[in-house]
């Protein structure tokens, strides 16, 4: 039975990544050793990290400028993280807060110092991107969050700036073409679009490293990760294993051009039925609609359990909004296919044939 799988994270993983995955949790690499239980400093380890480090600058079209490096901790230890590494004593950073996870963020960083957040959609329960907004010549970087998962917004056009630009990239990473180049430091947790829980990946511009003026503790220094090439300690090995898997997959199949053009069409197919369906609508204005978590609610809660019994018995699973919004949500993760979107879009005409 097929189950179409929206989950916002954990979020699905491409069929035959599965497969391997699990195979190598039997025999890896032909050793007859499961990837388990075999030695990070191994050979046939660090071929895995060695590729998957590379691989991610390959998909960025990056080069020696930066560094990959793969981490424990998941995405929220980077709220530290990038703070303590690039904000000087005596200097400032600023952030856009667009919502749950910016907002952790910023909490974050004014613990490491000077933080001012110099633009945020709060005020609109951020239902939208802020625009327009000044930013400070003077600031140790700007920190950005590229796609809301709570609240379904995305940034579609990143600013020019002279400052350092830092970007979580957790929800929508590798889902889309941006120029990596324009950014110092981009991060992300794995388990959306690069593989499961337990991994985030850091790239970052060697030169932008070494200027805080404080002393650095050696697991929350990047540049100590950088020269253990991501086994200062024992690196989360399995879940590095299957986001290499994963970005070989996507490479595999055509790039981020390939999911890029595949990732709009589920988007609109969703977000049009929404639109003309008479019992849905979106919860963001349209030009900051994310092509990542699709929200949205109905205009008829009371039959919310009606739907629920639909879209269950069409064997999809995760489309429930998260707790501090409700309603609904659909993540459309590069691994999901279109098929799974179309058999949503069914439902949702479903319901209305039943009940409008």
């Amino acid at each position: 039975m097929k189950i179409h799988n929206f989950s916002a994270g954990p979020g699905i993983l491409p069929a035959e990544v599965l497969k391997q995955s699990a195979e190598a949790c039997i025999n890896f690499d032909n050793l007859n050793l499961s990837l388990l239980e075999i030695s990070h400093r191994s050979k046939n380890y660090e071929k895995v990290m060695l590729e998957a480090r590379n691989t991610v600058k390959e998909l960025f079209e990056v080069g020696d400028e930066y560094e990959v490096i793969y981490l424990g901790g998941g995405a929220s230890t980077q709220f530290a993280m990038v703070p303590y590494n690039l904000l000087t004593e005596n200097g400032h950073a600023a952030y856009v807060n667009t919502g749950v996870w910016a907002s952790k963020a910023i909490k974050e960083a004014k613990i490491i110092g000077n933080t001012k957040v110099i633009a945020s959609s709060e005020d609109k329960k951020f239902t939208y991107v802020p625009k327009g907004y000044e930013i400070p010549t003077d600031a140790d970087y700007l920190h950005l969050t590229s796609n809301n998962t709570i609240y379904g917004t995305q940034i579609k056009q990143f600013p020019k700036t002279n400052i350092p630009l830092v970007c979580d990239m957790s929800s929508d990473i590798f889902s889309r073409k941006v120029n990596a180049k324009d950014f110092s430091l981009i991060y992300a947790g794995a388990q959306k679009n690069m593989g499961p829980a337990g991994a985030t990946m850091v790239m970052v511009r060697k030169d932008a490293l070494g200027k805080t003026g404080r002393k650095m503790l050696s697991m929350l220094d990047y540049q100590v990760h950088i020269k253990g090439d991501s086994m200062y300690n024992t690196p989360p090995v399995f879940p590095i294993y299957v986001t290499l898997l994963t970005l070989q997959w996507l490479k595999k199949n055509g790039g981020i051009a390939w999911i890029e053009k595949l990732n709009q069409q589920k988007a609109d197919l969703l977000y049009n039925e929404i639109d003309c369906n008479s019992l849905f609508y979106g919860t963001v204005v349209k030009e900051d609609r994310s092509n990542m978590n699709v929200c949205f609610l109905t205009n008829k809660p009371e039959l919310e359990p009606e739907f629920d019994k639909i879209w269950k018995d069409a064997n999809i699973s995760g489309i429930r909004g998260h707790r501090d919004v409700g309603g609904y949500r659909a993540s459309l993760y590069n691994a999901l296919p279109l098929e799974s979107v179309q058999v949503l879009v069914d439902t949702m005409k479903e319901f209305e044939k039943k009940f409008a």
